[in-house]
């Protein structure tokens, strides 16, 4: 099909290749998520030819665009207005009404109602949440929730700076150098199922659905692992899990970050009965700290450590990885984080997937070795064994065949921001062939803006506290107890 043209002079589609660097892809990545050439991409984009009938839908989802929305970008009708909602938030809104005992559609006209807002205020909303430090979030949760002799906030030290985070642990949940393996990493699905524990407030949840389409953040209704309950001791990680859907979450407990920001902003006072959603979902310390009681979903992370060979100018060192986040992911938009980092959740198992190191393995196929097919914001999983050895990517069947990675769980504790149990990981890859033969292969996702390295014999450098600032918290707290094992100078208080 020919390309669109004006007075005779075929334009350039410069709002597509727009949408898809928005939507986290380069032309080859997009090319490769839809089976084409890249040079396909390249002649869309150029207005050489448009995209075929059959490939629309997927590369709809894949921009996150409506159907009106891509025929505008594909064929310039500049004076197209979308008349439906992204499918993300069109299924959310179905959800929603289902949740709520709404008539099929309420939801989504109350979106539809509040988007044009939503366009005008957004860019002001976020550029006032930005200036929010973490230091301020810190304090205002510490005014908010008191404190309790048996835990306390977790603050990294790196070099005689203390850095607090808004994690609540212990010294038993610190420090636990605790490998994952099958006698170890002891989660488990819980017997019988728990009911749902937090009610959307429909106002609250539309404005999150306006902002998730004004933003183009993505957003899917997998399940979701919920905590009930977590022992750690003795060397042993167990505990009780159950499955939640996703937005049971996005749309209560994780309005919650938000609500905080937009107060601080504000500059109002951070106090019980301030904060409306805070006072429903998340009260008390002695709510953060019993699971059982309310919706609790997380997540793993890991400092990753990649060794590497000396050269003539150097030598022999750790290349430790740290990303900076896309402001189209729901949790830490545009902060620094560890690498990998996702949501604990099955892949397709929900009683085999439990474990702490099957997430782990999934985010570093995933975040770093280019498995966009286990990507469940682009298609739902189809391959019944997604993890096996025969679809595994090349650095990851290799170090599973030769050896040389190695997970272990350094700390755990309960995020105050949304009340989120986070597990922090360390993993090493220390197979002395990995990084001259296959580290060529590893390249971050949409998930990530920019992708940063470091030498672990140059901490200094990534302990500047201009970088210190920008980490989100769970991030930090990964990042620090990683860390220690590899500078003398970054150790941990309690």
């Amino acid at each position: 099909m020919a390309g669109l043209a004006w007075g005779g002079v075929v334009m350039r589609r410069a709002e597509l290749a727009t949408a898809r660097k928005a939507a986290g892809y380069t032309q080859e990545s997009l090319a490769s998520a839809l089976n084409v050439d890249r040079s396909t991409v390249i002649r869309w984009e150029a207005g050489d030819y448009a995209p075929l009938p059959y490939l629309r839908p997927k590369l709809a989802r894949l921009l996150r665009q409506t159907p009106e929305q891509l025929r505008a970008l594909i064929d310039g009708d500049p004076g197209s207005t979308p008349g439906t909602l992204s499918p993300d938030v069109e299924a959310a809104c179905t959800w929603l009404d289902e949740r709520l005992n709404w008539k099929p559609g309420t939801s989504a006209r109350r979106v539809t109602a509040r988007l044009p807002k939503t366009r005008r205020e957004l860019p002001i909303r976020q550029a006032r949440r930005a200036r929010v430090s973490r230091t301020d979030v810190v304090a205002a949760l510490r005014a908010y929730y008191g404190t309790d002799p048996d835990y306390s906030l977790y603050t990294a030290q790196f070099g005689g700076q203390a850095r607090e985070t808004s994690i609540l642990t212990r010294p038993d949940w610190l420090d636990l150098n605790i490998p994952l393996n099958e006698t170890t990493d002891g989660l488990a699905l819980a017997p019988t199922a728990a009911k749902p524990t937090a009610d959307p407030v429909p106002e609250a949840a539309i404005d999150r659905l306006a902002e998730v389409e004004a933003a183009g953040i993505r957003l899917t209704n997998e399940q979701t692992y919920r905590l009930l309950d977590v022992d750690i001791r003795d060397g042993v990680i167990r505990g009780a899990v159950d499955v939640t859907p996703f937005l049971e979450y996005a749309l209560t407990l994780d309005l919650l970050e938000t609500e905080l920001l937009d107060a601080l902003a504000a500059g109002k006072p951070i106090e019980p009965g301030s904060l409306p959603l805070r006072d429903r979902y998340l009260p008390s310390l002695a709510s953060m700290v019993n699971p059982a009681s309310r919706l609790c979903a997380g997540g793993v992370l890991a400092l990753c450590a990649i060794a590497r060979p000396a050269v003539p100018h150097g030598n022999a060192d750790h290349l430790l990885l740290v990303q900076e986040r896309s402001q189209l992911v729901v949790n830490a938009a545009r902060q620094l984080a560890v690498i990998p980092k996702g949501f604990h959740q099955p892949l397709t198992d929900v009683y085999g997937d439990t474990s702490l190191r099957s997430t782990l393995i999934r985010e570093l196929e995933e975040e770093l070795f280019g498995r966009a097919d286990l990507d469940n914001t682009v298609s739902a999983q189809r391959a019944a064994l997604p993890m096996h050895p025969e679809r595994l990517s090349k650095p990851l069947r290799s170090l599973l065949t030769n050896g040389g990675l190695w997970l272990e769980c350094r700390g755990f504790g309960f995020n105050l921001v949304s009340g989120n149990y986070e597990f922090a990981c360390l993993l090493t890859i220390n197979h002395h062939d990995f990084w001259s033969h296959t580290a060529g292969d590893i390249e971050a996702n949409w998930e990530v803006r920019g992708l940063r390295s470091f030498s672990s014999q140059q901490v200094k450098y990534m302990t500047q506290p201009d970088l210190l600032h920008t980490w989100n918290n769970e991030g930090l707290f990964a990042f620090s107890l990683g860390l220690s094992d590899f500078s003398p100078t970054a150790d941990d208080s309690k």
